[in-house]
């Protein structure tokens, strides 16, 4: 096998296939955009990195960049959400790849490097962590990178602030921005994986409970729409008035952190900012709260000062460390902080991620076809590949929408009332 790897164990390619295999009748989205890429070959003879979570609908996307000619190597954005049978199939597909579960920080670090040893031409971000790395520690593949895509909202702040200061060296689409990712893959497939990987992970009941949500962004809205499917009564942590408005007017509570603590049964955090549960707020919680967090980075819930005030802490559960307070009181950390509808479950839905990962596909082959004209900055997803991505949805569905006539056309087009 001529594909560069590291990886844990080869033998376990088998059951990452069975994974693929299940999604892959599920992503009708993307499934349409490989037969377009086999055909047009946009990535012919170039070489695409894909930092993202190595799970199966992951997997898949790395498949179709492949079939549209590109070599394509994988790396994990989180050490925590890779799975190494997937990984492994994937290596035994052809496609390159360093990763592996619960990597340390070195080794999460020297896998990164690793990928980017391909000199890529392009590639797909998940948090910026790509990004970064090609611009502090390996300026010389400025001359190879042509531009990419970035996935999630944390990775599109890192990129504005990086275009703000007059750094970023070349353009990078933010898929994450796209009306079918924020409103379904952020709403949707994080509302339904984060309670997913709370409740498989606890095997607690949800119903007659509090849980308090931290950002009512796209992500919060659907974590909290669905716990209030579940039964439990709902509290909004937020810093926007106008997000705070809404989180009230769709019925659920509004309060500062310093007073939802006290309620709280679950805290799940969405916002991507670092210490929005603290210390402060660790020593006002009842015995047994639960904490997640759903934001990119493990720095949402600040697990180094609960480890600090702590008098003891032990694992409780796979995924669920307690904390034991001076007080009496038990706490508990769900999967270290980190992404808990990847760390400790599979993350986002097939048919949820069949659109983002269309997004992602047809972003980066717009990328490959115009990079000569677009210029190091920060672009948004092309409007007409956001509504042809919904539209081939719905088409896989069989469902089919109307369509303005003429005479509507040029209503909506006319200054005039007499048009």
């Amino acid at each position: 096998m001529d594909v560069k790897f590291t990886i844990r164990d080869l033998s376990l390619a088998s059951e990452g296939r069975r994974k693929i295999d299940w999604v892959i009748p599920r992503m009708q989205v993307l499934n349409k955009v490989r037969e377009e890429f086999e055909k047009e070959q946009p990535f012919a003879g170039k070489k695409v990195v894909i930092c993202l979570h190595l799970e199966a609908k992951t997997a898949y996307l790395a498949q179709v960049i492949k079939a549209g000619g590109a070599e394509v190597t994988v790396v994990a954005s989180n050490p925590l959400s890779t799975q190494d049978d997937v990984v492994a199939a994937l290596v035994a597909s052809g496609i390159g790849a360093h990763a592996w579960y619960n990597a340390s920080d070195e080794e999460y670090n020297a896998h990164l490097q690793l990928a980017l040893d391909t000199e890529p031409d392009f590639i797909i971000d998940d948090g910026g962590d790509l990004v970064s790395t090609i611009h502090t520690t390996r300026p010389e593949l400025l001359k190879n990178v042509k531009g990419g895509a970035e996935e999630t909202t944390t990775g599109v702040l890192r990129l504005h602030s990086m275009a703000r200061d007059g750094v970023l060296k070349f353009p990078m689409i933010a898929v994450n921005d796209a009306q079918c990712k924020f409103l379904f893959d952020n709403r949707y497939g994080t509302g339904q994986s984060v309670w997913d990987g709370i409740m498989r992970t606890t095997n607690l009941v949800v119903a007659g409970k509090t849980a308090v949500v931290a950002g009512y962004g796209w992500c919060g809205k659907g974590v909290a729409l669905r716990a209030k499917g579940l039964g439990a009564k709902v509290i909004i942590c937020e810093i926007n008035p106008i997000k705070a408005n809404e989180a009230l007017m769709d019925g659920f509570d509004v309060m500062p952190m310093a007073e939802a603590a006290k309620y709280g049964d679950f805290f799940i955090t969405v916002t991507g900012n670092m210490n929005v549960i603290n210390k402060e707020h660790f020593h006002l919680m009842k015995s047994g709260a639960i904490m997640c967090n759903a934001g990119h980075f493990d720095v949402e819930v600040n697990v180094a000062q609960l480890k600090e005030i702590a008098v003891s802490e032990r694992a409780a559960r796979t995924n669920i460390t307690e904390y034991a307070l001076p007080n009496g009181h038990l706490l508990y950390v769900l999967a270290e902080g980190r992404l808990v509808n990847l760390a400790a479950g599979d993350g986002h839905p097939a048919e949820v991620m069949d659109m983002t990962f269309a997004l992602q596909a047809l972003s980066l082959e717009y990328v490959a076809l115009n990079y000569d004209k677009l210029s190091p900055q920060v672009y948004q997803v092309n409007t007409e590949i956001d509504e042809r991505v919904a539209m081939i949805k719905l088409q896989s569905l069989g469902l089919s929408i109307d369509k303005l006539t003429k005479e509507q056309e040029a209503y909506l087009g006319s200054w005039s009332a007499e048009a």
